[in-house]
């Protein structure tokens, strides 16, 4: 929220500079996100009078004597308002103002003012307009002219021109929390900056003398569940005009434009005090009534910025005697706004439920100031506050008689303070410390909380805008944030102990997989834990599949993550997908993410939480086998073995997927990504991925490695080329010439071959398999039976055969 530091002052006397308010903001609770001074980038700018202006024949340009208020200096200047005898800012050698573009409107960046020479003629110095100086119409009278910017008549010579045209004010950019929905509004800050300085806050002026004019007019709240208070007035003999340039510098210095007298007065007390107004041209409201209700399902309104939007009973509309004039809390409708022949009008200030008006600006894609202020929570006080406001401004701006016609449905709310009795021991209690009674009552005071002590009783007047003050902990909140956290003294809780710290075994092993797969040229990635239901339809899951089974948000953000996700993949494949249209045609991605599954619908239960490793690989470069190899790696960090055995899945290319596992249980899946998949993603090249369970390994993590001693004899190696059914996988064949054989201690395939000197249907598969002797040295005969054995083996199970 941006706060200007004028606007503070007045409310309250400030005495301190920017830079120590800024600190005590964040001392007591407020996070300053950003100060900047409104004119940071001007410097060396003064108020330069010029005494004489010569046109120079044949130019544009005149020649002009400046009085910059201890010397004159010639100036060449090519503005057409430029005048002897007028004041104008005087940008002098060494200055910086903000450089425009051809239009001289655009800023374009800051730059330094040298000593110049144009037509022959020397310039020391700029005479500068108002986009020089970044000053817009409604920051200062004039500045918005194509030319100089002139002056008052009364600005001293010489004088910076930075406090003359506001440009030495500061903004703050201050970070409110949930829970203080009523900071959220410049008079809300001053409250909090009185009470941190020990000073008295100033109250805007609330003061109005209604005409006597009465009208017959009706207010109804169908919904009061939705609106428990709604407030309407009338104002007649209306004349639509430009606000005062005190009104429009404050809007703009809190990114308002300024449009005419009533809507800025809405928008004025909206950044004042909080509380969204709206005024209705009280011509267009038939029936001579206002009825706030749930809409009709299907009914239509036409909002302020031409947009139709089509409602449902969720919707909450302000309606006159025959239709929706307004979408409550969100904004106006086209039917009833303030146009200049607009001359009594209805002003409004309501109070609506905060999750409404959220969940209808987000379902209806239609957001504003006032939308975003009412879905952060809006108090009654400020609701009744800015309605008195709003008719004060409107005596105060001379543009309207207030009539003497109020009305207000309220649900039986008070705006009267509350009482609260909390135990001093217990909030200190909280605390840590022992807080002196007089700083509890002089910090209390400040916060207009009027403490009464008695013994161990501390009874408070909570005021009605502090809605979050429910107990003796959000007393001790308010306590601390100003008596300072510096008094808190660090102590250890009575059962905690000092340890030594460190990464948890699971850490451990989380990390050691991601070494691993970095080591193997893939990057880590992040997804959310949420997916949509058109994820499970791109992996082409039947209806009945375990992945299907997804817990449901009660109130997701969006469709696209309505579900907690049961899958890594379609997220991966999405990835890669992403990447390839971006023009990054090749990588290596991995994510280390939680997988949910439900032991039933609705929960009644926490879910399953399953840690899932998932891996993509996508490129021309790329293949199963180098997919393989980021899985083979986390199984070498881990010191385990993998199993692999061909296996088909609906969203992976047949013939090139395999389900993966361990120790005799499925752990997993790798495989390319179906072409039809790739198609609809519109991917260039292929893509392939793999997903094992990791929470399924639990049982090896911390699995230590075991020393084995070199041997003492030759190890001998041995390359079989077998021939076999081509459905017969590599990894089977693997794993019975490794249990044929205990001096098998390395098996490795180096060749496929399929073709016309293999009989149909077969292939031939040659392994290198590495023999560890043990504590006698091997012979020939001894290898040659070993290798026997293996064969004799592979037959009976496979019918595999030496290719000769």
């Amino acid at each position: 929220m941006l706060v200007p530091l004028s606007w503070l002052k007045d409310y309250v006397d400030i005495d301190v500079t920017a830079d120590e308010l800024e600190e005590k903001l964040f001392s007591c609770g407020f996070e300053v996100e950003e100060k900047h001074e409104v004119g940071e980038a001007i410097s060396k700018v003064v108020v330069g009078l010029v005494k004489s202006c010569e046109p120079i024949e044949g130019t544009h340009l005149s020649l002009c004597k400046v009085d910059n208020g201890s010397e004159e200096l010639q100036i060449c200047c090519g503005a057409d308002n430029v005048t002897a005898g007028k004041k104008f800012p005087l940008a002098l050698i060494g200055a910086t103002v903000y450089a425009t573009a051809k239009d001289h409107k655009t800023i374009e960046g800051v730059m330094t003012i040298g000593q110049g020479k144009l037509r022959g003629y020397d310039s020391f110095g700029m005479l500068c307009s108002g986009t020089e100086l970044g000053v817009s119409e409604d920051m200062y009278p004039g500045a918005g002219y194509n030319g100089l910017l002139v002056l008052p008549d009364d600005a001293p010579v010489g004088a910076d021109v930075k406090p003359i045209l506001g440009l030495d004010d500061y903004i703050f950019d201050i970070s409110i929390t949930a829970n203080r929905p009523d900071c959220q509004s410049i008079f809300g800050i001053a409250r909090e900056v009185a009470a941190v300085l020990g000073k008295e806050v100033k109250t805007p002026d609330l003061s109005y003398t209604p005409s006597g004019e009465t009208i017959d007019f009706n207010v109804t709240v169908e919904a009061p569940d939705l609106c428990p208070r709604y407030s309407a007035h009338y104002v007649s003999d209306v004349r639509i005009k430009e606000s005062p340039a005190w009104m429009r510098r404050r809007l703009a210095l809190v990114g308002c434009q300024a449009i005419s007298n009533i809507v800025d007065i809405t928008n004025y007390v909206l950044k004042e005090l909080g509380q969204p107004m709206h005024a209705f041209d009280f011509s267009y409201l038939k029936g001579g009534r206002i009825n706030v209700r749930r809409a009709a399902d299907g009914e239509k309104i036409v909002t302020l910025d031409e947009k139709e939007f089509s409602l449902t009973h969720d919707n909450l509309v302000i309606c006159d005697g025959e239709k929706p004039v307004a979408l409550a809390g969100i904004m106006g409708g086209l039917n009833s706004e303030i146009l200049d022949t607009t001359s009594a009008v209805m002003f409004e200030s309501a109070k609506f439920a905060r999750d409404n008006i959220r969940k209808s600006s987000r379902a209806l894609g239609q957001a504003s100031d006032s939308s975003a202020r009412y879905a952060k929570g809006v108090d009654e006080y400020a609701t009744v506050m800015a309605m008195k406001r709003a008719l004060h401004l409107i005596e105060e701006l001379g543009c309207g008689k207030v009539s003497s016609s109020h009305f207000d449905v309220n649900t039986g709310n008070s705006v009267e303070p509350s009482k609260l009795t909390v135990s001093i021991k217990k909030v200190c209690g909280v605390l840590g410390i022992t807080v002196p009674e007089a700083d509890i009552k002089r910090i209390l005071t400040g916060l207009c909380f009027e403490p009464v002590i008695d013994g161990d009783n501390l009874t408070i007047s909570i005021p009605a805008y502090r809605e979050d003050m429910e107990s003796y902990q959000d007393v001790a909140e308010e306590i601390i944030r100003m008596y300072g956290y510096s008094h808190i003294t660090p102590t250890l809780m009575p059962t905690a102990q000092v340890t030594p710290g460190g990464l948890s075994l699971a850490q451990r092993t989380s990390l050691k997989i991601k070494n691993a797969l970095c080591a193997g040229g893939a990057y880590e990635g992040i997804h959310y834990s949420f997916f949509s239901p058109s994820d499970l339809d791109l992996l082409r899951l039947p209806a009945d599949a375990p992945e299907r089974f997804a817990i449901k948000l009660i109130n997701p953000i969006n469709i696209d993550l309505s579900l907690m996700r049961t899958t890594l993949v379609p997220q991966m494949i999405a990835a890669m997908a992403r990447n390839q249209k971006r023009g990054t045609l090749s990588g290596r991605i991995f994510e280390l993410g939680n997988r949910f599954f439900a032991k039933e619908l609705p929960l009644k239960e926490y879910p399953d939480e399953r840690e899932t490793l998932c891996i993509g690989v996508f490129g021309d470069e790329e293949d199963f086998f180098s997919l393989k190899g980021l899985v083979e790696n986390v199984a070498d960090a881990l010191d385990i073995r993998f199993a692999y055995d061909a296996k088909e899945y609906t969203f992976l290319h047949p013939g090139r997927s395999a389900a993966v596992s361990y120790d005799g249980k499925e752990i997993g899946l790798m495989g390319q990504v179906l072409y039809e998949i790739a198609d609809e993603l519109d991917a260039r090249v292929p893509m392939y991925v793999a997903q094992l369970d990791i929470k399924a390994l639990e049982g090896i993590f911390g699995k230590k490695r075991v020393f084995a001693p070199l041997p003492k004899f030759a190890i001998e190696k041995r390359d079989l080329a077998l021939v076999m059914d081509k459905a017969i996988t590599a990894g089977a064949v693997e794993s019975v010439i490794k249990e044929a054989s205990a001096y098998v201690t390395l098996v490795s395939l180096f060749d496929i071959y399929e073709g016309a000197q293999l009989p149909a249907g077969k292939k031939s598969l040659a392994y290198s398999v590495v023999f560890t002797p043990g504590d006698m040295e091997f012979t020939d005969e001894v290898i040659n039976a070993e290798v026997d054995k293996i064969l004799g083996a592979l037959k009976d199970k496979y019918a595999v055969e030496l290719r000769s």
